[in-house]
Order: C-alpha cells, then sequence, then structure tokens
C-alpha cells in the first residue's frame, strides 16, 4: 500500500515537514521554566524526541530522571496567561513569556515560562504546527507513522533491523497474538537474505504482509475489470450498485483524479486498489455523508426549532459536592460546540461575584473571569449565539455587577434589545443572532416595555430559579422556594429566554409569552414524556423553549438519556460535559452533523403546530418512515490496547451495534468476540435494524474488549444520526471514551437503508 514506506531508528520527519525549522527547534529542544505554585518554578529542559510524537522533559525525581507525553494528548496550546495557575501564580509583566499546554481529558495542564517573547512565540508556534500537522495527515498516513513508531520501540538496539524476538515484540506493540510457530513462519518468509534479522525491503515486505487486507481484494476484484484495475465506467459501476449513491461519470472522474495514486492510471482514467484504499479511507469513503459536514442545514428557522447543544453546571470539572470550578470547564465546553452554559452565581469576597455549586464545597470562581473565558471561546468552533443560563442567588449589589461585566465585557456581542422596531411575536433564528450572547434569567417585565416610553420599573422580588429551589429543597429539609430581589440592570439583559415557572401545559398556553421558558428537572421532565401529558409536550416545544437538567441526587456528575427528551422536541437538554459517558457520545453523535456548530433543525413535525406526532404511540402521520436497515460489521484496523502497562495484554474486540430513537425503534446487536487480535479482526457479521422513525434515530457503533469474567473494557465508539449514514462500504472511526479521535482506528462495514416492505 505504502510504495514509499521507509523506517529509520533515527529521526522520524511527519510528511509536509521535512527541512522544517519549527520542527528542528523542538528537536533541538531547550530551558523552560515550569510553574506549579508561587513558590515552586523550576527550570526544565524540554525537546521533542526523534519520533515526532513524544515531548521529553527532564524530571529532579531520582527514581524518574525524565518524563515524556505523547502529542497525541495535547488539546491545545495557549500563549500568555491564559490558565487559571498561570494567572495566579505570575505576574502581569511576564504575560508575553507564558504559555500553557493543555491535555485532553483530565490531566493537570503544563504551566510554563520562556526566557523572552520571542522564544515563548517559538515554542508555540511551533508545537502548533507540529499538532495541526499530525492532526491533518490522511488515514494512511496516520497508520504509517502509527506502525513505524511501533517498530522502532520494538528495535530495543536501533540497528534498523528486526530479529525474530524484536518481530514479537512489535506483533504485541500492534494488538496481535500470534503463536511462536506463525511469527516464524513469516520471519523465514521476509528474511530472503537468510541473515537472521529484517531490513530495508524485507521490512517493507513484512509490512506489506501485515496490512494487507484480503476483504478490500474482494470487493476491489468484483468490480476491476479492466485489465485487472478500475476503469471510470468501473467505478461508477460501484458507486451506483454497491454505495448506492446518485453518481455521474464525472463524479467518477473526479474521485480517480482526487485519489489515485499512480500517475499511469490516473493517466488512464483509472484506479489502482491503492487508490481505491484511498478512497475508502477518505470522506467520500466514510460512514458520515460529506455533504452533512458543514452547515447545511436551514439557519432562518425560529431558535425554537432546533435542539440547542446544553450543559449543566458547566462550571464543573469533576463531581457535583468537592470538586473545582475552572474557567477551563468553560472553555472545553465551548471548544465542543456546546451553545448553552450554565453560570451559578453567588456573592463573593471583597464585593465580586463567584460562580460554584451552592450549598457543597465545590472551589469558586470569579464571575468576571468567567465571562471573559467564554467572551475569548464562545465562537472559535462555532459562530452561532451562546446562551447565558444564570441561576442567580446574589445580592442587589453584586447582581449589579454581574450585569456591568456581562455588558462591559461581551460588549456589542451582548444581545440587549429585542431585533427590529416592533413587539416581537416570534423568536430570532440562529443566522440572525451568529456571534451574539443571549441571557437566560429572570425578568421583571414584558418585553413589551422596550417600546413603552413610560416603563419606570424598579429593582423588585422574583421569585428564585427552579433548579436553586429544587435543590435548596434537597439540601435543606424541604425549604420551598424563596424570593429574591432582582436588579433592574440583570433583568433588563434577558431578552428572548425569560425564565418562569411551569405550572402545566394549559396554563403556559393560555398565559405564556414565546419568549418565556421553563426548566425541568430530570424526574418531572420523563414523567411528562412517558404520560398522557407526551403530545401536550410535543406541542408546548414548538412554540417555547424547554430546559432539562439532571437529578440534584446525580451527585457523581453522571447523565440522563437525552434521547426521550429530543423525542418530545425539547431544545436546551443539558447535560454533565465533564462526564464521559454514553449519554456524552449520544450527545455528541447528535451534534456531529451541520457544521459540529451546536444546532440542528428539529423535524418537521416537531416544528408544525398542526402535527400530531407522539414518540410513543406511532400513529400514522408524516413522521412514520418505515425503513430497513442493514448493517454488516466486515472489519477493524489498529485497535488500540486497553492495558498498556501489561507488556503481553491484547485485546479480544467485539462489536455492538444501536440504535437509539423513539421507543420502538430502540435495539442493539452485537458480534461474536474474536480472539488476541486488534490489529486486524474480522467478523462479517449481519445484522437487521427496523426503524419507524428515522428522522430521530441514531446509530452508535461501540467496540468492546470481551471479558468473561467483568464488565467488557471500551476500545472505542462512533455515533452520528441515521439521517447523515451513507450506503455501501464504509470506514467507521472511533473515538476514546472521552470523544477524542483515535488516530489510526476504525471498523469497516458495509451498510443499506431502504424502505421496509
Amino acid at each position: 500500500m505504502f510504495r514509499n514506506l521507509t523506517y529509520r531508528s533515527s529521526v522520524f520527519t511527519p510528511a509536509g515537514l521535512e527541512g522544517d525549522e519549527d520542527l528542528q527547534f523542538l528537536l533541538d529542544g531547550g530551558n523552560l521554566v515550569k510553574i506549579r505554585s508561587s513558590s515552586w518554578k523550576k527550570p526544565r529542559f524540554y525537546r521533542l524526541q526523534d519520533d515526532c510524537k513524544t515531548l521529553w522533559h527532564e524530571s529532579k525525581k531520582t527514581l524518574r530522571p525524565s518524563r515524556t507525553f505523547t502529542l497525541d494528548d495535547i488539546e491545545s496550546v495557549r500563549k500568555g496567561r491564559q490558565s487559571e495557575g498561570l494567572k495566579k501564580h505570575t505576574d502581569a509583566s511576564v504575560e508575553e513569556l507564558c504559555f500553557s499546554i493543555f491535555f485532553k481529558g483530565s490531566k493537570k495542564n503544563l504551566d510554563l515560562m520562556a526566557a523572552s517573547d520571542v522564544e515563548a512565540t517559538r515554542w508555540v508556534k511551533a508545537l502548533d504546527k507540529v499538532l495541526n500537522n499530525m492532526r491533518n495527515l490522511s488515514h494512511q498516513k496516520k497508520s504509517e507513522h502509527w506502525i513505524i513508531n511501533c517498530m522502532r520501540k520494538a528495535d530495543k538496539n536501533a540497528d534498523n533491523k528486526m530479529t525474530l524476538k524484536e518481530l514479537k515484540h512489535f506483533l504485541r506493540q500492534i494488538n496481535v497474538e500470534v503463536d511462536d510457530t506463525y511469527a516464524e513462519e513469516i520471519f523465514k518468509k521476509c528474511d530472503t537474505s537468510n541473515s537472521d534479522s529484517l531490513e530495508d525491503s524485507e521490512i517493507k515486505h513484512f509490512y506489506d504482509m501485515l496490512t494487507h487486507r484480503e476483504e478490500i481484494d474482494v470487493i476491489y476484484g468484483q468490480y476491476s475489470k479492466t485489465e485487472g484495475q478500475m476503469s471510470a465506467s468501473d467505478l461508477l459501476n460501484f458507486l451506483l450498485n454497491e454505495q448506492r449513491e446518485q453518481a455521474t461519470p464525472e463524479d467518477a472522474y473526479k474521485l480517480i483524479e482526487k485519489y489515485e495514486v499512480d500517475e499511469i492510471a490516473k493517466q488512464k482514467k483509472r484506479m489502482t486498489k491503492d487508490g481505491f484504499l484511498m478512497y475508502l479511507h477518505h470522506d467520500d469513503g466514510s460512514i458520515l455523508n460529506p455533504a452533512h459536514k458543514p452547515v447545511y442545514q436551514d439557519m432562518s428557522q425560529p431558535l425554537n426549532h432546533y435542539y440547542i447543544s446544553s450543559s449543566h453546571n458547566t462550571y464543573l470539572m469533576e463531581d457535583q459536592v468537592k470538586g473545582p470550578s475552572s474557567t477551563e470547564a468553560y472553555i472545553r465546553a465551548l471548544m465542543k460546540s456546546c451553545r448553552c452554559v450554565e453560570l451559578d452565581c453567588w456573592d463573593g469576597d471583597n464585593g465580586e461575584p463567584v460562580i460554584y455549586h451552592g450549598y457543597t464545597m465545590t472551589s469558586k470562581v470569579l464571575f468576571r473571569e468567567v465571562i471573559q473565558a467564554i467572551k475569548d471561546y464562545a465562537f472559535k468552533t462555532s459562530e452561532y449565539p451562546v446562551i447565558l443560563s444564570l441561576e442567580n442567588h446574589c445580592t442587589l449589589e453584586q447582581q449589579k455587577l454581574m450585569a456591568h461585566y456581562l455588558i462591559s465585557i461581551l460588549g456589542e456581542a451582548l444581545l440587549s434589545k429585542p431585533l427590529g422596531y416592533t413587539i416581537p411575536t416570534n423568536f430570532p433564528s440562529p443566522e440572525e443572532l451568529k456571534g451574539k450572547f443571549l441571557i437566560k434569567g429572570k425578568r421583571l417585565n414584558k418585553l413589551d416595555a422596550f417600546f413603552n416610553k413610560n416603563n419606570t420599573i424598579e429593582d423588585d422580588s422574583v421569585s428564585e430559579e427552579d433548579e436553586a429551589a429544587d435543590f435548596k429543597e434537597n439540601k435543606q429539609n424541604g425549604q420551598k422556594k424563596s424570593k429574591i430581589k432582582l436588579a433592574k440592570q440583570l433583568s433588563d439583559i434577558v431578552i428572548y429566554c425569560k425564565s418562569v415557572h411551569f405550572s402545566g401545559f394549559e396554563h403556559a398556553r393560555d398565559n405564556q409569552d414565546f419568549y418565556e421558558m421553563s426548566s425541568f428537572k430530570e424526574s418531572k421532565a420523563f414523567n411528562l414524556a412517558d404520560t398522557s401529558g407526551t403530545r401536550s409536550f410535543c406541542h408546548h416545544n414548538m412554540d417555547k423553549l424547554s430546559r432539562i437538567y439532571p437529578a440534584g441526587s446525580r451527585t457523581n456528575s453522571s447523565n440522563y438519556n437525552p434521547v426521550p427528551m429530543w423525542n418530545v422536541g425539547c431544545q436546551i437538554v443539558a447535560l454533565n460535559f465533564q462526564t464521559p459517558s454514553k449519554e456524552m457520545h449520544l450527545n455528541q453523535g447528535r451534534f456531529l452533523p451541520n457544521g459540529f456548530c451546536g444546532y440542528i433543525l428539529k423535524p418537521e413535525f416537531q416544528r408544525s403546530l398542526s402535527s400530531q406526532f407522539n414518540p410513543n404511540t406511532l400513529t400514522k402521520g408524516p413522521w412514520l418512515k418505515r425503513k430497513t436497515f442493514h448493517v454488516m460489521v466486515v472489519s477493524g484496523q489498529q485497535l488500540p490496547k486497553i492495558n498498556k502497562e501489561k507488556h503481553k495484554s491484547i485485546v479480544d474486540p467485539l462489536v455492538r451495534v444501536e440504535v437509539c430513537g423513539v421507543p420502538a425503534d430502540n435495539a442493539s446487536k452485537e458480534t461474536h468476540y474474536i480472539d488476541n487480535n486488534g490489529f486486524n479482526p474480522t467478523w462479517n457479521e449481519s445484522f437487521k435494524f427496523v426503524i419507524h422513525v428515522p428522522e430521530l434515530a441514531l446509530v452508535r457503533f461501540v467496540v468492546e474488549d470481551y471479558d468473561s469474567t467483568s464488565q467488557n473494557d471500551l476500545i472505542g465508539h462512533y455515533c452520528l444520526p441515521l439521517t447523515s449514514v451513507q450506503n455501501g462500504y464504509r470506514h467507521v472511526p472511533l473515538l476514546t471514551k472521552r470523544g477524542d479521535v483515535i488516530c489510526s482506528a476504525g471498523l469497516f462495514v458495509h451498510l443499506m437503508l431502504i424502505d421496509a416492505k
């Protein structure tokens, strides 16, 4: 497959960075000051190792004189005093000397200081360049890099050769368990020089044998009818009959031009097997319809016509009782395109409002620092509006300071009055609200006041937020909801998201304006979704916003299943973003298409007031589009080891395919497990699912390491809406439990979604 594969134990240069000065800067390394506290600031030497994937730094600990971490673990590199640690432990005068490395998952960030602004900028620029190069590599290149790095690790004496012992070690590195006889057989077949070691072309031969995929041979052989290759006509036949695409000869020519690696074949308008595999590994061959990757939906509908990616108690990094609160939690949620974040606001010391989980031991973070972080990161991954959901417990004076910070820090981006010149009767659209912040909270009067010159309302009392009252009731022996004084300055910037208590669907229909919205605790929302009120709940969400939040009993920050809430049209289904879980995987899948912008247009039957849709009783209607979904799990590629500490640990993978949607569509089926092979397991197992409401269905692929004595371990997963699935032979990328891409791993499947008979 890889014609130019070369393996050397010296520096392995990433493709596209040959001779790059920034890469060489990292390889040479340099001294930086590592900062942990005001009194712990120590010089350390850092450099990129020769594999160009691992950063090494010295340590003064006797037992561990050096440490390393892989670049794959880095989430971002940020110049300046961007971390809470640097803000707390360094002076503003060294702003330009500082930078931080933020990691994926729960690993603490690394705060560093260079000797000069120029040097700090160079480190950040160089690291960003190498990280972007890694992330933008094709699947084949990522696979090649991964395998070569495993070869390097197996080559213990760095002589650019591979002995039989090293070959066995390498096979364990790539997650394959073979018996000694088979390993010796492979070795002898490749050792054409009879030197008892593999080198150069022999290693290339071994690599080709290892990465050979029989299933691709079979598919390619069925359609390559032109001198052993695919002509444009052969490729078109494959696209029409196997992939079920509405393709033209021009489409086939474009794919050959785009993916063919052999120039002679390209000139003849043909596709070789290498080019075919290249096509299958890119967007055109992915399970996710490439037309659905950018923003493709109508973004000019009213705001309440969309599912909105939403976070609960966004400030928390861990649990709900004693964990840390941090601006970093907001940054992480916003960078995942979360469009509704929550701020629990309380009186702080020195007159400064703070954010934390009241009545608990969670740490506190300054309100103004949170607003600044939100402003800095809100629109980096999505330009569509962000809702700040305020839970206000502050006294009047600190509320006025909150309003001041919101207005002064957010500036023109803060929506402080209704759009247009007349009293609004409906929500504006995400398109109209691009780059804007909306405040959700209590308001002293109606929006009509903006158009009434005689509006002279002053500070007054309002009932506290439903979520605050529910939590306090749990913590303070049934104490009921109390009144709080609300500052006019804070009230005035609540425009389209005025919080009101829910007193029943009939009351809401007859008395609430469109912009008056309620929050529902998990148990109440599920009860409404499960009972005779289901259709009323659906209708309520057709012209008003609803927010759902987790039960107060979820002190470990676990999550509820968001799917039943989406089924009844709830828009703001708030989850604990910090907790990796199936529920967050479903949330990530729901918002994967449409540019991952945090907004997904609800189906028409969830938007039309004349709709009689009820997810629990599927009567005839435009929502009922019975489909049969055929799934064949063919094979897996380069599945990661779960227990890396155990040298000889090899996974026994199985695949589960889940459909999550209306109750009638929920189903789960799984393959058998494969013994001791995570590198190239083959299942060839087929499943059939009957789907009634495809527009609400999500498909989730789960790969687990089978264990007969305990719960299976998650290897990887991937979730997406059924409506975004491409038919035919497709590659499925895999994500870690926390939702990050596993660079070289994937599944190969065949999918067919057809009308049910």
